[in-house]
């Protein structure tokens, strides 16, 4: 069955222009005219047809690859919210990861939060890339955010606290 890789990677909002998806891997270049590029997979886990997180790898043309790195779905939180919704057990199979099979209608890695996966992936990229993922990003939506108020200065008396 299908990853719906393309999708997936779309969700992560890569910012490399110079890119595309075949099969279940992403490619990119992430600097024009340059000889690396990064290449992105799905890990398998022991099981069959279940994968367990994202590996990255920094490819050249012709020395082949150079560096790489394995992002599992456990560490980067990916899978916490709909584990927990679903009370999976952290030792079982199914905990982080996800199959090729799913529910009709719904990709296989229906409830992923993308968020930590997707920063692992800039600091990976800002190693081999420097520069390039604040070039390229799209500027992050600006929301409410809360201002910190500096706390209240404390009346400290001579006494003893009681």
């Amino acid at each position: 069955m299908s990853l719906h890789a393309p999708e997936f990677f779309a969700e992560l909002c890569l910012p490399f222009p110079d890119s595309t998806v075949v099969g279940n891997t992403y490619y990119a270049t992430p600097v024009a005219g340059a000889p690396l590029r990064l290449r992105i997979d799905f890990s398998r886990t022991i099981h069959a047809d279940t994968y367990g997180g994202l590996r990255l790898a920094v490819v050249h043309p012709d020395r082949g690859e150079i560096d790489a790195v394995a992002l599992d779905f456990v560490d980067h939180g990916t899978f916490h919210r709909r584990d927990e919704a679903r009370n999976t057990l952290v030792n079982s199979k199914h905990y982080g990861t996800f199959a090729t099979y799913r529910r009709p209608g719904k990709p296989p890695w229906e409830g992923a939060v993308t968020t930590g996966l997707r920063d692992a992936i800039e600091h990976y990229a800002a190693v081999w890339f420097p520069g390039v993922w604040d070039e390229s990003a799209p500027p992050r939506t600006q929301g409410r955010t809360a201002h910190r108020t500096p706390a209240p200065a404390v009346a400290r008396s001579g006494g003893r606290a009681r």
